[in-house]
């Protein structure tokens, strides 16, 4: 084992941090790797949306990050906070240490972006964490719980804001949860009855999508009773409602559960680097690195993942999606390797493999570039992809067999509702009955 192994520190534990990683970790004649993260375990966001109805449990789409990294002796896992980067001395500061690095890789991901509406974040949770997904769980279900004992019909008005992919997903999923799954579990109230609100602000659904694939998208959505506006945009969310406005006026939206799904903003780092010179943020806080994912004059400090802003031939970003991050995680360490090495490697190129939105029970939709699907076929497609990322073959599995049961059974196990207050998550959630 060589002692002038290079020393690669690695902030955040998402895609990209762990794609990074795991390139480095083969080569540990060559560098030694700390991967720094707030939590002990990799989540594989695509998925929360199925925590937050009830599909899936936490563990099935989190994994223990040192579990990755158990046969790498190379790689060292830290849990902790990074309270600041010092890029003159070259080090990363811990709440109780520091750590040296020679070369740096930064991904620390999103944050949910109210567009300057702060305030209404405790009315309308994002969905970025498991925190998040579990209390987005619990308003749901605390909601029907409510309406049980109440008579507004108020109570099952459920407001989406934001037709991405991770809005029509919730939409569809939550359809399915009151129309299926919730069907008979009441007496006082009809689940499926439920009115689900997708609220976009541009001219369609599923930006970035074939015309054809959003008019598909639309017309399952539809199916499932879920109510579409685009071309609306919220202009006010309070604990029993959404405001929006459109052409056609404004119109209030009775709603004691808003779910946001409408953006995200890279994690607030304006006092995260000292001695940085270079920063260029645009309007998400991105951080505009060079066409090789550094940024400034600092070519050992990589930016990765949704924080990067990477220009694309037609001046736009590229998307803050999973595979985005990945490639920028594995091109990241490939280019700290040939540092090394003495080489140099042509600039960042995204390959762009496709999109992927599922609506519901063998309803998606596919862009493969090459091939365009709808329905039960692009499900299948979804399914597949999805559950070949996933970490270790025990998650591929159980989420598997998960699916399966649900299927079959058109019922979730994951309905439990832990206490009437978790003060813990942040949120304020509704009252448990007296």
């Amino acid at each position: 084992m060589s002692l002038n192994r290079r020393r690669v520190a690695i902030i955040g534990a998402g895609f990209g941090g762990l794609y990074a990683a795991k390139e480095l970790a083969r080569h540990p004649d060559r560098v030694a790797v700390t991967v720094i993260d707030r939590h002990n375990y990799h989540l594989f966001q695509p998925l929360l949306y199925q925590v937050a109805v009830g599909l899936l449990s936490p563990e099935d789409i989190a994994y223990p990050i040192r579990s990755i990294f158990s046969a790498n002796k190379n790689v060292t896992v830290l849990k902790g906070l990074v309270r600041s980067v010092n890029t003159s001395r070259q080090t990363v500061q811990l709440s109780d240490f520091s750590i040296p690095y020679d070369y740096l890789i930064v991904g620390c991901g999103v944050q949910s972006d109210y567009f300057g509406h702060d305030d209404w974040a405790k009315f309308a949770p994002g969905l970025k964490t498991i925190r998040d997904a579990l209390y987005m769980r619990m308003r749901i279900l605390n909601t029907f719980e409510l309406a049980e004992r109440k008579s507004d019909p108020g109570l099952l008005n459920f407001v989406i804001i934001g037709g991405g992919p991770t809005g029509v997903e919730l939409s569809g999923a939550l359809a399915e949860l009151s129309k299926i799954v919730l069907k008979n579990d009441f007496r006082n109230i009809r689940a499926e009855q439920a009115s689900i609100y997708l609220i976009e602000a541009g001219a369609h659904i599923l930006p970035g999508f074939p015309a054809k694939l959003i008019a598909a998208a639309e017309h399952a959505l539809k199916r499932l009773g879920v109510t579409i506006m685009t071309n609306t945009r919220v202009t006010n969310i309070t604990g029993n409602s959404a405001e929006i406005e459109s052409s056609t006026g404004k119109k209030i939206i009775q709603s004691q559960t808003v779910l946001w799904a409408a953006g995200v903003k890279a994690a607030a780092i304006p006092d995260f680097f000292l001695h940085a010179h270079g920063f260029e943020f645009d309007n998400k806080m991105r951080i505009i690195v060079n066409a090789d994912l550094s940024f400034g004059e600092h070519g050992n400090i990589f930016i990765i993942g949704d924080m990067a802003h990477v220009r694309q031939e037609d001046g736009r970003p590229l998307p803050g999606v999973a595979p985005v991050a990945m490639q920028q995680g594995r091109y990241a360490a490939q280019r700290i390797l040939a540092d090394i090495k003495g080489k140099t490697l042509p600039d960042f190129n995204y390959r762009n493999k496709g999109n992927l939105a599922v609506i519901g029970r063998n309803a998606a939709v596919a862009n493969l570039g090459f091939l365009q699907m709808k329905g039960f076929a692009a499900w299948l497609v979804w399914v597949f992809v999805h559950i070949g990322y996933l970490i270790g073959y025990q998650k591929k599995a159980l989420v598997m067999l998960n699916w399966a049961w649900n299927y079959i059974r058109k019922k979730s196990s994951a309905r439990i509702v832990f206490g009437c207050e978790d003060r813990d998550v942040g949120h304020p959630l509704p009252k448990c009955p007296e």
